[in-house]
């Protein structure tokens, strides 16, 4: 069926394709509840064996959506209904944006990726924030990812933070800290130890919430390495990697501007991330996300030290039925290697 679908959605230009979807979730939710309950008992995996306690809260199963297809949270029952295990929605502005300008969301089925330059286009905080008061708590973990509006000057970048951590904090389960996204002028600037240690040090003075940093691939691991752990003595509850890549040397026909997902980014975030996780797993909560888009993908990652994978592009290739193999394909890969829980499973390579 999903084939069929997509071969209808295809025809649209991505964002197009992307805002039917977001308008069809959005109705369905309000007028045929009764379809969700039915799309759930199809997709949604309940096993006790994939469920953790993380961030103070249950997942019921590691894998969940990565920001930036929900940007809006106007999708979060509908999304839940296929087979997500938690959502973080945004990138979140304190105040609205249109984003850059358009086309700026490129589709490239045979190579299963996406490149996009969204620029953090959303509604803003205090319209999202009303929208979540009608729905948190939710019936699965939700993270919120939080960035600065793009007309923000660097040198007040921290007061945005600020607003959408105070923002936030009594309406999600976790906040991610996007610093990393390619689309937003001067964003990646913000990758520093000065002002992580800064914006980390003032989250865990305001909140008690968990707060975690999304790194970028396309820096020197050593680097990294070094931001992640200034983010970790100021406060942070753990690592998300990894965002985008502007390597566009991976795609071939790729635009010079916005970041690649999907595919092409599978290698270089799963080298990343293993960098990463061989000198942070057992010191913090690891989340992977990255070209995942199958069980061996998501297991590999497991193995690595993930605690929780993220998809997205693979979402838009494979369809609702993704959420549900890999969670399957997770337990028969844990089945064939003796783990009886998934806690056995992450950083067994480690």
């Amino acid at each position: 069926m999903y084939k069929l679908i997509k071969k209808v959605m295809f025809q649209l230009q991505p964002e197009s394709a992307h805002d039917v979807v977001e308008t069809g979730l959005h109705y369905a939710q309000k007028l045929t509840p009764s379809l969700l309950s039915l799309l759930a008992k199809r997709f949604f995996v309940v096993d006790e064996r994939l469920s953790q306690s993380l961030f103070g809260t249950t997942f019921a199963h590691p894998v969940g959506l990565g920001a930036g297809f929900d940007k809006n949270a106007t999708m979060l029952k509908g999304l839940m209904a296929l087979g997500f295990g938690h959502i973080e929605f945004g990138t979140i502005t304190p105040k609205p944006q249109p984003g850059n300008p358009k086309p700026r969301l490129f589709r490239f089925p045979q190579e299963e990726s996406i490149q996009n330059a969204m620029g953090f286009n959303n509604d803003g905080l205090e319209v999202i924030k009303n929208r979540l008061e009608d729905q948190y708590p939710f019936a699965i973990p939700l993270g919120a990812n939080i960035g600065k509006n793009k007309t923000t000057p660097q040198e007040d970048a921290i007061e945005d933070y600020r607003t959408l951590i105070n923002g936030f904090n009594d309406l999600c389960d976790f906040m991610v800290v996007n610093i990393s996204s390619p689309n937003t002028p001067g964003l990646r600037d913000l990758q520093n130890e000065s002002f992580i240690s800064e914006l980390f040090s003032m989250a865990k003075e305001i909140s008690k919430k968990p707060i975690l940093l999304k790194i970028a691939p396309d820096m020197p691991l050593d680097t990294a390495l070094s931001l992640c752990q200034c983010a970790l003595d100021n406060g942070a509850s753990g690592i998300v990697a990894t965002n985008t890549t502007t390597d566009y040397s991976l795609l071939k026909g790729a635009k010079d501007f916005g970041g690649l997902s999907g595919k092409v980014l599978r290698k270089k975030s799963a080298t990343f991330f293993r960098g990463l996780a061989r000198v942070f797993y057992g010191k913090t909560t690891l989340i992977s996300v990255g070209g995942i888009d199958s069980a061996q993908e998501a297991y590999a990652r497991i193995l690595e030290g993930a605690s929780l994978v993220q998809v997205y592009s693979a979402f838009i290739f494979h369809g609702p039925s993704l959420n549900k193999n890999i969670n399957e394909g997770i337990l028969e890969l844990m089945d064939r290697d003796g783990f009886h829980h998934i806690s056995e499973a992450i950083g067994a390579n480690r």
